[in-house]
């Protein structure tokens, strides 16, 4: 007696709330005139692990993992979370008046919680990248959370530093030995955070700042990364006397971005800016020592035009949901 070809039927199975539609695949007939059915926790992991990538980590922390022992094991695979993109999730906030100058709503808050704390779990320890909105305020708490679970990070992108303290963020880079690159706002006391980057992270290269470079800024660069590789300051505020000092100061700096900036210097008048319209032979002079010096300042290009209307600081709020993320150093651009 020859067994019966296979065949597939369409079913679908609850599992902790979560409705799954696929296939179950009859191997052959068994002595009792009954099928063998391939169960979907029978699935091998590599191809689980491989329908899973398609998921973002909203899909991948809405349960999945409960189904079966299988799908967690699955779930749990390094493949999955080499990067947590957290840049389509935003706080519900309103802004206030006085610091932290944001108030998150609470439901909002513990939304985000509970998606680190499973993120977190099932991650083990295996994220080199992490990624959150410029409209997503993390606090002390979350930050420090997170860093005492990602030890292997080297990508960070975290914009907003509203509800964070220094401690906060010292403590989340001491955590952080492997660092290699930073997206940042540009902060008013830049020192004792770039001194922490320095003692902390050995191997950090690359940095982005969103928002105006200014002397101090500038300085603090010069002082404690003098090997750092790639610098990125597009669309902000840039006053020329920073620039310099960038191109003197950082002798190992390689690529240099400053796309879409409003160059400016300070003139007689304390509360005037003199604006250049293009750069000076000088400064590309002391930039021809760099692999790439990335500019653009034309009145055509639409992202000089939003610089100029926004006077440095964009509200990237007002423009396409994503556009902040865009670098012209592909390294930075995520």
């Amino acid at each position: 007696m020859t067994d019966k070809p296979s065949s597939r039927t369409r079913t679908d199975k609850h599992c902790d709330g979560v409705r799954l539609s696929g296939e179950v695949w009859r191997s052959g007939e068994m002595e009792d005139g009954g099928y063998a059915v391939r169960r979907w926790e029978d699935l091998e992991t590599d191809i689980l692990v491989r329908i899973f990538q398609s998921f973002d980590v909203f899909e991948l922390t809405s349960g999945i993992a409960h189904v079966c022992s299988g799908w967690r094991l699955a779930c749990c695979d390094p493949l999955l979370w080499k990067t947590l993109d957290l840049s389509m999730m935003k706080s519900n906030f309103i802004k206030i008046p006085l610091e932290p100058y944001v108030y998150v709503d609470g439901r909002s808050d513990k939304l985000l919680s509970r998606l680190l704390k499973i993120s977190m779990s099932l991650s083990r320890g295996n994220i080199t990248t992490l990624i959150f909105h410029f409209n997503l305020y993390v606090s002390d708490d979350q930050l420090t959370y997170t860093a005492e679970r990602c030890p292997k990070l080297k990508r960070l992108v975290l914009p907003a530093w509203n509800r964070i303290k220094k401690t906060g963020i010292c403590k989340a880079i001491s955590c952080w030995k492997d660092l290699e690159s930073l997206t940042m706002p540009s902060i008013a006391n830049p020192p004792y955070f770039i001194e922490e980057i320095a003692k902390n992270c050995r191997n950090f290269r690359e940095l982005k700042i969103m928002g105006p470079c200014d002397i101090l800024f500038a300085s603090t660069l010069v002082a404690y990364l003098p090997k750092l590789k790639v610098l990125s300051l597009r669309c902000s505020m840039l006053l020329r006397e920073a620039l310099l000092m960038i191109l003197e100061g950082l002798p190992q700096l390689e690529v240099l971005n400053i796309s879409h900036c409003l160059l400016f210097d300070l003139s007689p008048s304390p509360t005037s800016k003199r604006i250049f319209r293009e750069i000076d032979p000088f400064i590309l002079e002391k930039a021809s020592q760099l692999r790439r010096f990335l500019t653009c300042s034309q009145d055509t290009c639409v992202m000089c035009q939003r610089t100029k209307t926004d006077e440095g600081l964009l509200r990237w709020y007002k423009y396409e949901e994503g556009l902040w993320k865009e670098d012209e150093v592909s390294s930075l651009n995520h």
